[in-house]
């Protein structure tokens, strides 16, 4: 990927940060967004120039915002000359138990999961077709199989993956559109899931083991370096999980 250019959503931490190292690594330049992790985005993004000096910039945008959508990806092109990929991995996730549900858990978990990635696929567009570029969305396994609790957060999941094959069609054929969908790799930071919840998901994988962020990020580069005839699919990065779910 040497000298191509990738615009990471949520680069500062966690999946998004590995997303971000892994692509690197092979040779990209990187804008690493973040929403309020300032201090998390210029250190990965100081690493990263460390490594090769130029190479990374940080850009804090809040994605429910639709304008700041079109500045973050003109502030890629300016500054690197061109956007090759878009990574949407940015996401927000909570239990939404059905009669408490709010109207701003629904502007949250919508805009940051469905929402923010339309808009900003439209908005990078005209440059990832001059570059004839891809894009990775990172869904969820529950997109297709719910989890109990989290109705909103799997309802946006599976508009991102409809939205996904969905813009593999408007997109084509200059644009390649995929997604990754993770299964248990990165707990949530909260107290959602007690010990035995994560021992008794991760005894539903065929392997046995929880993920890492790691194994999301070579799934990325994979389809954005190593997969020109792929476009419209979902890899499901699970252990196995939804092989018997």
């Amino acid at each position: 990927m040497i000298g191509k250019t990738v615009l990471v959503t949520g680069a500062a931490k966690r999946v998004g940060r590995s997303i971000a190292r892994e692509l690197h690594a092979a040779g990209a330049n990187i804008m690493v967004h973040y929403r309020t992790a300032a201090e998390a985005a210029e250190a990965i993004a100081a690493e990263l120039n460390a490594v090769r000096p130029g190479s990374a910039l940080c850009r804090q945008a809040d994605l429910l915002d639709i304008e700041a959508l079109s500045a973050l990806v003109a502030a890629t092109v300016v500054h690197f000359g061109r956007l090759d990929a878009l990574v949407n991995n940015a996401s927000s996730f909570f239990a939404t138990p059905l009669g408490k549900i709010t109207l701003a858990d629904w502007d949250d978990l919508l805009g940051s999961n469905l929402k923010a990635p339309l808009f900003l696929i439209q908005a990078a567009a005209p440059h990832l077709k001059a570059a004839h570029g891809a894009v990775v969305n990172i869904t969820d396994i529950h997109a297709e199989r719910p989890l109990a609790g989290y109705p909103l957060y799997c309802a946006a999941k599976a508009g991102l993956l409809g939205l996904t094959r969905a813009l593999a069609i408007e997109l084509a054929p200059e644009v390649r559109v995929n997604a990754v969908a993770p299964g248990p790799i990165l707990w949530p930071d909260d107290s959602a899931f007690d010990g035995q919840a994560r021992e008794r998901i991760v005894a539903h994988t065929l392997l046995k083991h929880a993920g890492s962020p790691q194994d999301i990020a070579l799934a990325v580069r994979f389809l954005l370096n190593d997969a020109p005839y792929v476009t419209g699919q979902v890899i499901n990065v699970d252990g196995g999980r939804t092989a018997h779910l």
